[in-house]
């Protein structure tokens, strides 16, 4: 239906003659005091009807995730340039964009704080410091026989769903109201409707069939625009609509969080780490959404595929007067794993070593050094195997010859191979979320219904599901249905994220088929003159295992158990089994299980532009035993895209008042065909061990962005060989501009050394 353009989404729901369409008045500073509204002007205009500001709002105006700090309309302050102040209601989409120009605001400036560094001088945080400690670090670092200590500054990075913010709400009677939301947490868009109207959350229902992309930006911000439309709803008592165009979505909504990182580290001279000090400063941006919660996964991905014997991993959310900062694929992993892959590619240039044998020596091992720094042992390890795999299949150490050579004697362009690997625990780290449920059907034709809280932002989690119910019921796969994603079927759910979503809910899913199996089998046993226990479901038949030929069709035993009045539905629950973490020691088993990889990256950069081209990509990925192989090779490579585009050409500018300059596709550039690797191989590692998870399968959502770091590593590398044994400054993107400073600050320190030492002679 995709490929087809049938597929429908929220703004292709056909408009209710009664509808309303709205467009939000947002501060035009990014903090202040409101002192006054001028909305005459607005409220007079053909087509307005409604103009709601703060005062409207029945219920609560605050909500959050985690803190309740984020207001659905301005009051009194003003965080960000952006920051909802009026919702403009209008009997078309044109009337309420020309009423929102209509209207103006007298806000008094207050100081504002744009960076993290800002934050850090101003003491400006959301939350305690968090820390992650392990062994003594301080007397590691004493004794250690080499030292660096450094920064890293990492950019942030914009979802660019396809499909932008959007919900329409439809009000009912008694109270009720119906959403239609582009969200990846019905669950949560529920709670914030109720509460901004004041009703309980049974009297709000939350639908979710697809979203045209999510990445995260739809775990919490989808709420805002939901709650907007729901309450222009319950005001007129009308249908309304909202859909943010690009621009305006890309300036109101939180970004992957930027990160700073300091870190002092020590080591060996064969390049074992010995201790490790990093801090880590995230940009949260005006509220808390899920900062704290991104900040601890970055944390916990801190030692990424590495053993730490002594570290301490300190961490601290600043307070900007940016948008919120919010969840994005990877959730925080990607800024943890940055900042280790950075220390290894700059202990390697200090010791002159091939920073693979450097990243191989400081592997996780098996049956030793495998604890990581918050105290869970790291089982099932195939890293040492995988990345000897994929060394030997991308001809690494011929190209590191080839690449050497090739540098020593190029005027003109430098060339960069880098290889490194993840360790992406798969879990919630709140435990709470670690949760799911599931209602199966089946009707008397022998069809099936299946809804559970999972939502589908194109990562196929929908035809995943029905491939587990339609195996283990044994039907075709087509007899499967899964119906859309609603509060009213499948109660406190928790977000499609943190590569969770088939895990929990296909686990759901078969917590029902299984019972509705073993009652079916206890009633088809008679029928067949055999036990429950010798029955297969397979082929659309229940047959006898040792005589196939004994069997009835699935449909006509489903109508024979209707008949004699067999229950034909089932809710399932699962939980993930032995998580928990202690946020005050730093120490727990937080993750069921690791997904890990590894990806060897080659560029090409040229010395003069500093243009970046990618020339190659070898990708190896611990899938377990996917259940969709098709779907899985989607999102290694979909991901790896991703988080190259992160690393490379994705950057966003702000001017000096707080408004983002990067707000349209014009100005942001993502990843296009263009920017692909020429070569790009994609493999699986076998692995058939995982036997803790759901079908032995493993969670790819969010592991092979991590990997997009090997083409900044490369970069890194590159700039390297230019460096003449100097460490780059690079920070995070490596964009054509920063690559080509970086390549002029590295000549001018040498055109200083060699003044230096022409001095001295």
């Amino acid at each position: 239906t995709h490929v087809a353009g049938t597929s429908t989404f929220i703004d292709d729901v056909p408009p209710r003659t009664d509808e309303v369409f709205l467009d939000i008045f947002a501060s035009p500073v990014a903090h202040g005091r409101l002192k006054a509204l001028h909305l005459e002007a607005a409220r007079a205009h053909p087509g307005v009807l409604a103009l709601l500001t703060a005062a409207d709002v029945p219920g609560d105006n605050h909500f959050g995730p985690i803190i309740k700090d984020e207001h659905l309309l301005a009051a009194d302050e003003v965080h960000f340039v952006g920051d909802p102040i009026v919702l403009v209601v209008a009997a078309t989409r044109k009337a309420a964009a020309d009423g929102r120009a209509l209207i103006t605001a007298e806000i008094e400036p207050l100081p504002p704080i744009f960076t993290i560094d800002q934050a850090i001088a101003a003491k400006s945080f959301i939350g305690p410091e968090r820390v992650i400690e392990t062994g003594d670090v301080a007397g590691a670092l004493a004794a250690a026989e080499h030292h660096l200590q450094g920064t890293l500054t990492m950019g942030g990075q914009e979802h660019f769903y396809l499909e932008s913010q959007a919900a329409i709400a439809y009000p009912g009677e008694s109270g009720e109201m119906q959403v239609l939301s582009s969200t990846q947490h019905p669950t949560e868009v529920q709670s914030v409707v109720a509460e901004i109207l004041g009703v309980p959350f049974n009297h709000v229902t939350v639908t979710c069939r697809r979203m045209g992309g999510g990445f995260g930006g739809k775990e919490t911000q989808a709420a805002g625009p939901a709650a907007l439309a729901a309450l222009a709803a319950a005001k007129l008592r009308r249908p309304a609509r909202i859909v943010l165009d690009r621009d305006s979505d890309m300036a109101m909504t939180g970004k992957r969080h930027p990160f700073k990182a300091f870190y002092q580290v020590g080591f060996s001279s064969d390049g074992k780490i010995t201790a490790l000090a990093l801090d880590l400063f995230s940009d949260g941006g005006c509220t808390a959404d899920l900062s704290p919660s991104v900040l601890e996964r970055a944390m916990l991905h801190s030692d990424n595929a590495y053993f730490l014997p002594n570290a301490r991993i300190t961490g601290r959310v600043c307070r900007t007067h940016l948008p919120s900062n919010t969840a994005f694929r990877g959730f925080g992993g990607p800024q943890g794993v940055a900042a280790k892959e950075n220390i290894l590619e700059e202990v390697a240039i200090y010791l002159q070593r091939d920073a693979l044998d450097v990243r191989a020596a400081n592997l996780y091992g098996v049956g030793e050094r495998d604890v990581t720094p918050y105290g869970q042992r790291v089982e099932n390890n195939v890293l040492p195997p995988l990345i000897a795999q994929l060394r030997q299949t991308s001809a690494y150490d011929r190209r590191r010859r080839e690449i050497a050579a090739f540098n020593a004697q190029s005027t003109s362009h430098l060339r960069g191979l880098a290889m490194t690997p993840v360790k992406f625990g798969i879990s919630f780290t709140k435990k709470t979320l670690n949760q799911a449920n599931a209602l199966v059907n089946i009707y008397t034709d022998g069809s099936v219904m299946v809804t559970t809280g999972a939502t589908e932002m194109g990562q196929g989690v929908y035809t995943r599901i029905r491939q587990l119910v339609a195996d283990d019921l044994g039907v075709p796969f087509d007899r499967v249905r899964i119906g859309a994603t609603a509060t009213d079927k499948n109660h406190n759910t928790s977000p499609t994220a943190a590569s969770s979503g088939t895990d929990l809910n296909g686990a759901a899913a078969l917590d029902a088929t299984g019972r509705l199996r073993e009652r079916l089998a206890a009633f088809a046993a008679p029928l067949l003159n055999t036990t429950p226990q010798q029955l297969r479901f397979a082929d659309n038949f229940v047959s006898q295992r040792d005589n196939p030929s004994n069997r009835i069709a699935f449909p006509d035993l489903v109508c024979a158990a209707y008949i004699e009045r067999i229950n034909l539905g089932e809710r399932g629950f699962y939980i993930i089994p032995g998580v928990h973490f202690d946020r005050d020691t730093g120490k727990g088993h937080p993750f069921l299980y690791y997904t890990n990889g590894a990806a060897a990256a080659e560029v090409l950069i040229d010395r003069f532009t500093g243009e970046l081209a990618v020339a190659r990509v070898d990708l190896l990925m611990d899938a377990g035993v996917p259940i969709n192989p098709g779907i899985d090779r989607g999102q290694i490579v979909g991901g790896f895209v991703q988080g190259m585009g992160w690393v490379t050409t994705e950057e966003l500018m702000w001017d000096a008042t707080g408004r983002l300059l990067s707000h349209s596709p014009t100005t942001y550039k993502i990843p296009n065909v263009s920017d692909l690797p020429e070569i790009f191989n994609v493999a699986f590692f076998e692995n058939a061990n995982n036997a803790i998870s759901l079908k032995r399968s493993k969670a790819l959502g969010e592991p092979p962005l991590l990997l997009g770091l090997s083409v900044w590593a490369a970069v890194k590398n590159a700039l390297a060989y230019a460096g003449a044994g100097r460490i780059p400054p690079l920070q995070l993107p490596a964009t054509n501009e920063h690559i080509l400073m970086t390549l002029t600050a590295l000549e001018r320190a040498a055109a200083a050394n060699a003044r230096v030492a022409g001095a001295a002679r």
